[in-house]
């Protein structure tokens, strides 16, 4: 294929709530269909340096879950070094974080796979620069958006604002991944429930996915729990089949 079946970008109710556990585990679902992968984590903040080369550990977690690996620059077009606010980060290295380069980046990586998983920084309005966030690199690159809501208390409400912001913006929310980060969590099953009735009624969003608690375990075993067929059929994308 010479361009991606689809490609979604993947946001968050807030930090460390498992964004990234979630969509190395969205790109070893869509492996698992027949798709060859390819992921993107245009800005990370905090890097280490390793024989010479610098990584980040996001970024590297979704290399090791897609089964195409796109080139450094294009996967991550700005890698900055401090584990910090994107904005604090840049301002610190002198780098201007580049809305156009990312967009340019993600067309080309739409050229190496069938689909591209395009992971933000933090939650859905993480300052990016003075006038711009992370809504904003959404809206440029124009994809459905995946929500990861880490199931903790308070994440019904935090889950619905960052649904309305996303809808607000005049994108369309694929489905929602529920994240259980707090295994010592009360109800959690009603929390799901009532957020699962409401995202759907109000933004049309389906739930795809319940990743229980799962500390050490790897992306392919959280990728049992999610729905892939179902996030295939929303986006209108080509059954694996047809892929062969």
């Amino acid at each position: 294929m010479s361009t991606a079946q689809l490609s979604l970008f993947v946001t968050g109710t807030d930090t460390e709530i498992g964004k990234t556990f979630v969509s190395a585990a969205l790109l070893r679902g869509l492996a698992h269909a027949g798709l060859r992968t390819a992921a993107m984590k245009p800005i990370a903040a905090g890097a280490y340096e390793r024989d010479g080369v610098w990584h980040n550990e996001d970024a590297d977690q979704l290399d090791a879950a897609s089964s195409v690996l796109l080139p450094p620059e294009m996967r991550t077009p700005f890698l900055l070094k401090e584990p910090a606010a994107p904005h604090i980060a840049a301002a610190l290295e002198g780098v201007a974080l580049d809305m156009a380069r990312i967009v340019q980046c993600h067309e080309q990586a739409c050229e190496y796979a069938d689909a591209v998983v395009v992971e933000g920084v933090g939650g859905f309005r993480v300052p990016l620069t003075t006038t711009q966030d992370t809504a904003d690199l959404a809206v440029a690159l124009n994809l459905p958006v995946v929500l990861v809501v880490g199931v903790r208390l308070g994440c019904i409400s935090h889950a619905l604002l960052t649904a309305e912001a996303i809808t607000a913006r005049g994108l369309t929310i694929a489905g929602w991944v529920a994240n259980r980060i707090d295994p010592a969590m009360t109800f959690p099953e009603e929390n799901i429930d009532a957020l699962s009735e409401r995202l759907a009624a109000q933004f049309g969003a389906p739930l795809i996915g319940v990743v229980p608690h799962m500390p050490g375990a790897t992306a392919a075993a959280a990728a049992t729990h999610l729905n892939i067929d179902a996030l295939l059929a929303r986006l209108g994308a080509s059954a694996p089949a047809a892929l062969s």
